[in-house]
């Protein structure tokens, strides 16, 4: 055999996956299609879309809360060329990162799309059409997903966009249609919301954030209608048209009633799919389940010996550390050590500002499952560091159960929220209590501290400062 490990995608799941193999003393290689390492998330997903919602970010704290603050600007304006130039340069940092990675832990990286010969050969045919073959002990399908559409929103990459293209756009949006009240839709949305464009998102469900808690999800729909956003909810799209110098949606209402939308562009942000094609998956025998999943066991191992597939083509979130952990879970179970995951402990955000993140069970999933809880919540505007930044919209929640005091879930919506959620991860980790998380000294003033008193709320309503 050439390799004992040979990982097909080079995004989070993948590289880690090849690190962690490398570190356990495997000899590996990663297979990637295109020319820079990767993947969606550090080309055109994770990594970008935070560079443009960071530049964007300023831009609007200069235009709107500067002079409250006492600083005097004049003619502040958005240069969207050097934004997207300085995105770019933060990407290819960040891909020359990986590829530093890759040599220092002596991993073959190998360019263009790998398919299987058999359960235990790999082709690799490279942009010009050559190709060569590979051998492996085990192989690990890190593949990733692409942008999902239905029937009359195919995207055109002119008018029609996802979330590839919108991120290369040299100019703000006036009037952007955002198709799906998702994070993909709602981060990408706030970029150029942010930047002065009319953003109208249209929605199948009832709320933004399908999934997500519902009092995180109606608090972060508040923040947007501020920022301008305006929300079509239970709105079917039936088509979407390029006009020439725009587009024209059209949906049906909750009345069924046919409306129609026109804006410059029309953002298609209906989720993600997997991406399996040209793998060659039926030359090794690997079964596929529902939605282009590939079917994998509690310990990721398709049904077909020395074949694993971890992240986005795996059921679960398609969340680029959950990809991470899953590749390390993998490497270290091939090495004979008995690794461990909690998937429900596995922490979601929507980088949106304020920022939305959540760990654990939301309240509406304990109210289906009969659990008896209790909750405690605080809002941001009663927290002195908050009011400092003028950051006071938002609040933590955090559901217990109700005989044992557990955590069973932190939801919130704050500044600093996707670094703020690592305490509930911790916390619940250990399956900590409210009142354990409550008798924690947090450090005055923080936005943490809108954390503990959520707790003191879940124990016995024992808030101090509402």
């Amino acid at each position: 055999m050439d390799y004992d490990v040979v990982v097909i995608g080079s995004g989070p799941g993948g590289y880690v996956c090849a690190i962690r193999c490398a570190q356990l003393g495997m000899k590996t290689a990663i297979i990637e299609k295109y020319s820079t390492l990767g993947g969606t998330c550090l080309n055109v997903g994770c990594i970008p879309s935070k560079a443009l919602l960071d530049s964007s970010e300023h831009f609007h704290t200069a235009t709107h809360d500067f002079k409250k603050h006492g600083i005097d600007t004049s003619s502040v304006k958005v240069n969207m060329k050097q934004m997207i130039n300085r995105k770019n340069e933060v990407v290819s940092q960040t891909c020359d990162g990986v590829k530093y990675l890759m040599d220092k832990n002596k991993i073959d990286v190998h360019h263009g799309l790998g398919s299987f010969v058999d359960k235990n050969t790999i082709k690799i045919t490279d942009d010009k059409g050559k190709s060569k073959e590979i051998k492996t002990k085990n192989t690990i399908i890190a593949t990733g997903s692409k942008p999902n559409y239905f029937e009359g929103m195919e995207p055109d990459k002119d008018r029609i966009i996802t979330s590839t293209e919108i991120l290369n756009l040299e100019k703000v949006a006036k009037n952007l249609i955002v198709i799906g009240g998702g994070v993909i839709g709602l981060e990408l949305g706030s970029v150029h919301a942010r930047l002065g464009a009319n953003v109208n998102v249209i929605e199948f469900m009832d709320s933004i954030l399908p999934g997500m808690d519902k009092d995180a999800a109606k608090e972060l729909t508040k923040v947007l209608k501020k920022e301008g956003f305006k929300f079509n909810f239970n709105h079917k799209v039936q088509k979407v048209e390029n006009t020439g110098k725009g587009v024209k949606v059209t949906a049906l209402n909750k009345k069924d009633e046919e409306v129609t939308f026109e804006g410059d562009y029309c953002l298609v942000a209906v989720g993600r799919k997997p991406y399996t094609e040209g793998l060659g998956l039926e030359n090794a025998g690997v079964e596929m389940e529902d939605k282009g999943r590939i079917k994998v066991d509690d310990h990721l191992k398709t049904n077909v010996d020395g074949i694993y597939a971890i992240g986005d083509v795996v059921r679960g979130a398609m969340l680029a550390h959950k990809a991470e952990e899953e590749g390390v879970f993998v490497a270290e179970l091939l090495a004979g050590q008995k690794p461990h995951m909690n998937y429900n402990l596995i922490p979601g955000v929507v980088y949106t500002w304020p920022e939305v993140a959540a760990v654990g069970k939301t309240e509406e999933e304990l109210k289906e499952a009969g659990v008896n809880y209790k909750v405690g919540k605080f809002p941001l505007k009663a927290l002195g560091r908050a009011r400092a930044s003028m950051d006071i919209m938002g609040m933590v929640k955090v559901i217990a159960d109700a005989e044992t005091d557990e955590v069973l879930g932190v939801h919130m919506v704050s500044a600093r929220a996707a670094d703020m959620i690592m305490e509930a991860v911790t916390a619940m980790e250990y399956r900590a209590s409210a009142e354990d998380m409550a008798r924690i000294c947090h450090p005055h003033p923080t936005y943490t501290e809108a954390t503990k008193e959520a707790a003191l709320a879940a124990t016995d309503d024992r808030a101090l400062h509402i």
